[in-house]
């Protein structure tokens, strides 16, 4: 009786400090956004929704682009600027409805960078789970650290992407899948579709995986999940699609380049745009072969298929930008988890340098290449580093990916 007691009270003054935290983190957070303008990522949706909650205005509508801008600059967005207008899916407003509903932007954001934060240190200790890896205080310290400041989790994390969130739900329906728990894999990953071109050749791969594993669990909760939200977002504008699919068609006619291709049609008029079709020709090939193998292992190297499809998502040719790289981070430790079964003590070693170098690195190229406007605008080589990190790491792992040191702390499953 006396431990039930104690066990009751432990978990109340665990949920007691963590409410205070999150409380503290929240103020901090408030204290940032009423200096420090910005969240345009957040702004768009924010606004978006709240003019479809209680005005029922489209967020596709012209009307709604200018409330965003009205907000963000104070007048309507000028040629050459960034037109703030909506372009995820209709059905992405249950995420930002909660946030919507208030009416202080500076309180919402505030209230938003700590669900973003949160998910951040979620990131990780999934991305742990995932890989079956338990590293040194020491280490986990230091990935806590570098997952909320380093260049691809910071820069989402100010601007109030979503991405953030979308990388919880990979890794999550990641762990999902490895663990059986198809059903939540499905809804997790049919979230993850607010994005849909970060998400759209990791979701394709799922797919054909399920099918060939007979996971009919897994594919029917995915697509019926993405069904679902999409014929409820139909009842509130039938022709959402058709107005969504515009405002994709015309982002990128007021962003920076997008694409590696549209990077190198930037510096190299002359024969960058064929460069461009050369790199997604080559990625394309890349994923054909790695699928093939990928497709077939157990859950170890499909995992490690799955990773690798995302980091060439970012080079393929899809309209993406490098704030979204945050989602390779559960690839960054199973590299390191990799490396720490077969290297032991070298492993603490050479995983401590990949994170000083990614760090410091990928900030100080960021910094050497910014430019600054109404807001800091990364150079077209933001577009690079990391990727380019992740193959190496990632095919520098691959046979043991492939080849396990026998049923190795479960992986078979």
């Amino acid at each position: 009786m006396n431990r039930s007691r104690n066990q009751a009270l432990l978990l109340i003054l665990m949920i007691l400090f963590l409410g205070i935290l999150l409380a503290g983190v929240t103020w901090s957070n408030y204290q940032y956004t009423q200096k420090n303008p910005g969240g345009n990522d957040f702004l768009v949706h924010w606004v978006g929704t709240r003019v479809l909650f209680y005005e029922g205005i489209s967020p596709y509508s012209d009307e709604a682009a200018l409330r965003i801008q009205t907000l963000a600059y104070g007048r309507p967005a000028r040629p050459g600027e960034h037109e703030l207008r909506v372009a995820y899916p209709l059905y992405s407003v249950v995420f930002f409805l909660p946030f919507a509903l208030i009416s202080d932007f500076n309180l919402a954001r505030a209230v938003w960078m700590t669900v973003l934060e949160a998910s951040l240190v979620g990131i990780s200790l999934l991305s742990l789970r995932l890989c079956r890896w338990k590293p040194s205080p020491f280490m986990l310290a230091g990935l806590l650290i570098f997952s909320l400041l380093w260049y691809h989790g910071l820069r989402p994390l100010i601007n109030g992407n979503a991405v953030i969130l979308v990388a919880l739900f990979i890794t999550g329906g990641l762990l999902a899948l490895r663990d059986g728990a198809d059903e939540l894999a499905g809804v997790l990953f049919a979230f993850a579709t607010i994005k849909p071109q970060v998400v759209v050749l990791i979701v394709a791969f799922l797919l054909l995986w399920g099918i060939g594993q007979r996971r009919w669990r897994f594919v029917g909760w995915l697509v019926g999940t993405v069904g679902l939200l999409s014929l409820a977002a139909g009842l509130i504008f039938p022709d959402w699609i058709i107005q969504n699919l515009r405002e994709v068609l015309r982002y990128p006619a007021y962003n920076p380049p997008g694409t590696p291709g549209a990077a190198f049609a930037q510096w190299w008029p002359s024969f960058g745009a064929r460069l461009g079709w050369a790199l997604t020709f080559l990625m394309a090939l890349m994923l054909i072969v790695e699928w093939r193998s990928g497709l077939r292992a157990e859950f170890r190297g499909f995992l490690w298929t799955a990773l690798l499809t995302l980091n060439i998502a970012q080079w393929i040719g899809i309209q993406t930008d490098p704030g979204n790289f945050v989602v390779l981070f559960p690839g960054i430790i199973l590299a390191f988890a990799l490396m720490y079964e077969r290297w032991h003590k070298g492993a603490a070693i050479a995983s401590s340098i990949i994170l000083l170098v990614l760090f410091v690195g990928i900030w100080a190229i960021f910094l050497s290449t910014v430019q600054y406007g109404d807001q800091p605008v990364q150079s077209p080589v933001m577009f690079f580093p990391l990727p380019f990190v992740m193959f190496v790491l990632l095919y520098w792992v691959r046979w043991w990916a492939f080849h396990p040191l026998g049923a190795w702390m479960g992986w078979k499953r």
